[in-house]
C-alpha cells in the first residue's frame, strides 16, 4: 500500500522544520555562505514559521534576510558564567575579562568605520576607545604594544570572522601579532547590525553598576494584564528548558512554580514538537533530553581521559555525604590514576595532573548542573544521581536475576 503524496510532503516540511529549529538553536548566527549554508537555506524556507513559533514561546526576535539568520537568543539566567564566548581555534580556550572588553570595543569602532578595514587601523580604534576615563577607573587599559594584547586582538579578530562579521581580504593575523604585516577584512554590516541580542540599545542603558546595567539590557516592558504576565512567564521557562541542562523547581520563583505545576505537560509539548528533545521529570526538576546527542555544547559522558575522569568522579560526588573537598577530589583522581592509568593520555599521569584534571571534571559538571561550588568544596545536585551506579550483581547460569536500574534523583 502506497503513502499519499500529501502526507509524505507534510512529514518531509515537518522534518525540515525541526531541523531549521535546530540548527537555529546551535547556531543562532547562521550565514548564507560557509559551513552552515544548508541549514540557512531550510531556516530561510521556513523563516514565517520560525518566527511565530519563537516569538511566541520564547519571546526571542528571528530576523532573516539574504545574507544571514539571526535568532537573537538572550540566555535563560543572567548568572550563568558557565557558557562563554571560546576561541576560533582547536584549544577553543575560553574568553578572558580583557578578550570581551576588545571584542566589544572592536565592534563599536567596526559600526562607525567603512566597509573595509585593516587590522592595524582596527587596533588604533581600539586604543583610542580604550582611553575612555570610565574604562581606565575600571582598571582596563590598551596598547597594544605587548604580544600578548595583540594575540588578544587577533583572537577577537578570528572570531568575528567565524560570525562572518569580517572576511579577510589580504594578510594574516600571525604577521600582525609579530609585527611583521598587516591584514584587510571586508566588514558585513549587516551581520555586525544583527550581532548585538538585547532589548535596548546599550547607549540607552543609564544604570552604573554591571549587574544594573545587565538587568536594564535585557529587561522586558511593563505587564500590566494577567494575560502578559503569564504569556512572559511561559517565555522565560521555555527559555530555561531550552537553554539550561536542568531546570531545577528550587531556582523558580512561587509564581513561576505555580504556573510550571499547571502548565508542564503543555510547554514541555511545544519544546517536543519543535525540537524532538524529551522531557525528563523528577522530583527536584525536569531536563530536556536529546536522543540525537547534538544539540548541546557540553557532553556527559565524553570520549578521553578529560571525559572518563569526569565521570569516574562523578560517579564519586553522587554518593558522598555532603560537600567534598578539592583536596578529596585530587587523592580520587591519583587513586584512578592508577586503577586507570593505562587508558589515560600520557600527560594525565604526570605528578600534579590532577588539578588540571579535577578544574575541568568540574567546569564540566557544573556546566551541565549537576555539581554547585558550596563552603568547604563541592556537592552534587539532585540530577547527578542518574551516573552513580548501583550494587553489582552477578547473574549465575539459570537463575533469574530482579531487573535494577541506576538510582535516580
Amino acid at each position: 500500500m502506497t503513502t499519499p503524496l500529501g502526507e509524505v510532503l507534510d512529514g518531509r516540511r515537518t522534518a525540515e522544520f525541526h531541523k531549521a529549529a535546530r540548527a537555529l538553536l546551535k547556531e543562532p548566527l547562521l550565514l548564507a555562505h560557509g559551513p552552515h549554508a544548508e541549514e540557512f537555506r531550510l531556516v530561510r524556507r521556513h523563516a514565517g514559521d520560525l518566527r511565530d513559533w519563537f516569538d511566541r514561546n520564547t519571546g526571542w526576535p528571528l530576523r532573516v534576510d539574504a545574507d544571514a539568520a539571526r535568532l537573537a537568543r538572550a540566555p535563560g539566567t543572567l548568572a550563568d558564567p558557565t557558557h562563554p564566548a571560546r576561541e576560533a581555534s582547536r584549544a577553543r580556550a575560553p574568553f578572558t575579562r580583557r578578550r570581551y572588553v576588545l571584542l566589544c570595543l572592536a565592534l563599536a569602532a567596526l559600526e562607525r568605520g567603512e566597509a573595509q578595514i585593516a587590522l592595524g587601523r582596527l587596533a588604533e580604534q581600539v586604543v583610542l576607545d580604550a582611553a575612555d576615563p570610565h574604562l581606565a577607573a575600571a582598571g582596563i587599559e590598551f596598547t597594544l604594544e605587548r604580544r600578548e594584547e595583540r594575540l588578544d586582538l587577533a583572537a577577537v579578530v578570528r572570531l568575528l570572522m567565524r560570525y562572518g562579521v569580517l572576511r579577510r581580504v589580504a594578510g594574516d593575523e600571525d604577521a600582525y601579532v609579530s609585527g611583521a604585516g598587516d591584514v584587510l577584512y571586508d566588514v558585513q554590516r549587516r551581520v555586525l547590525a544583527g550581532l548585538l541580542a538585547a532589548r535596548h540599545g546599550p547607549s540607552m542603558i543609564a544604570a552604573d553598576g554591571f549587574e544594573d546595567r545587565l538587568v536594564e539590557l535585557t529587561s522586558e516592558s511593563a505587564l500590566d494584564s494577567d494575560e502578559l504576565r503569564f504569556r512572559a512567564i511561559r517565555q522565560r521557562l521555555t527559555r530555561r528548558l531550552l537553554d539550561d541542562p536542568v531546570l531545577y523547581y528550587a531556582e523558580l520563583a512561587d509564581e513561576e512554580l505555580a504556573y510550571f505545576t499547571r502548565q508542564r505537560a503543555f510547554i514541555t509539548a511545544r519544546i517536543t514538537e519543535l525540537t524532538g528533545l524529551v522531557a525528563e521529570v523528577r522530583a527536584e526538576g525536569i531536563a530536556m533530553v536529546d536522543p540525537l546527542d547534538d544539540l548541546t555544547d557540553v557532553r556527559m559522558p565524553e570520549q578521553g581521559t578529560h571525559g572518563h575522569v569526569t565521570l569516574l568522579l562523578a560517579e564519586h560526588l553522587s554518593t558522598a555525604a555532603g560537600a567534598v573537598s578539592r583536596g578529596e577530589l585530587e587523592r580520587r583522581v591519583r587513586e584512578l590514576a592508577v586503577e586507570h592509568g593505562g587508558f589515560w593520555s600520557k600527560s594525565a599521569k604526570q605528578p600534579g595532573a590532577e588539578a588540571e584534571l579535577v578544574d575541568q571534571a568540574l567546569a564540566r559538571l557544573t556546566a551541565l548542573g549537576l555539581v554547585a561550588a558550596v563552603p568547604g568544596g563541592v556537592a552534587a545536585l539532585p540530577a547527578l544521581a542518574r551516573y552513580a551506579v548501583g550494587e553489582t550483581l552477578v547473574r549465575e547460569p539459570g537463575v533469574p536475576t530482579p531487573r535494577t536500574s541506576q538510582r535516580k534523583a
